[in-house]
């Protein structure tokens, strides 16, 4: 199985004040035509919001939007009249569809807050925007590979409009999992935190990412205590 390392110090970054964000792929003011996306795979962004900051109400169409957070907390509103604030651990995705208006913000005044925010190219446009969440159950805290998004919403994940299977791994220093890429699929793996062996091999540090197109079996071992997303897409 051939490996595609994508390295956190080559990623795009942009400093804003208010935003300090890393690009894995082209976005704004970052283009690189060797790095545009993956399979329907198209935004990965790690953003850090200073307290009392945010994205100011924007449009979106014709894509996937989920985000992901990863500490503080996301105040999100949207012109489907939905209104959430996201802790730790949670999902929110809006399918941006035939056109949707939203704005996400920092709920502390004072505290920095994080989150993966993540891009997907639908099926097919003009779809009816939609909105939906994915929070953590008790027994997921222990789970190694938890499927929380997946285009039927099975096993309770968020429902996306596209063939794509997005899991959360955790696992603790010393432990497995592995995760079968089937053929005519791709798979993304994007580490959060911790340090990841890939196939025995290939090393992935915080940011870091490795990619496949190649049918076979990804398995992930830990050397310390490590989260990831992994996206099976078609």
């Amino acid at each position: 199985m051939k490996l595609k390392l994508r390295l956190s110090n080559e990623r795009g970054h942009a400093s804003h004040g208010w935003l300090d964000t890393y690009h894995t792929f082209s976005f704004a003011d970052y283009y690189d035509p060797a790095h545009m996306g993956f399979r329907s795979l198209r935004v990965i962004n790690q953003d850090v919001i200073a307290g009392g900051a945010g994205f100011p109400t924007h449009p979106h169409r014709d894509m996937e939007i989920f985000s992901y957070i990863l500490y503080g907390a996301l105040a999100h509103k949207d012109s489907m009249g939905n209104g959430r604030t996201l802790l730790p651990g949670q999902i929110q995705l809006m399918s941006a569809g035939s056109g949707v208006t939203h704005s996400e913000f920092n709920p502390s005044k004072t505290e920095p807050g994080s989150l993966l925010q993540i891009w997907i190219r639908p099926r097919q446009n003009g779809l009816k925007p939609s909105y939906t969440e994915w929070h953590p159950k008790p027994e997921h805290e222990t789970a190694e590979k938890v499927l929380v998004i997946s285009s039927d919403g099975r096993d309770g994940s968020a429902t996306i409009h596209q063939d794509a299977d997005i899991y959360r791994v955790r696992l603790e220093a010393g432990k497995s999992t592995t995760h079968e890429v089937t053929a005519g699929r791709g798979a993304w793996l994007q580490l959060i935190k911790g340090t990841v062996t890939v196939n025995g091999s290939t090393t992935l540090n915080p940011g870091d990412a490795v990619s496949t197109d190649d049918t076979g079996t990804l398995t992930l071992t830990a050397s310390n205590n490590a989260e990831a997303l992994l996206f099976d897409l078609a």
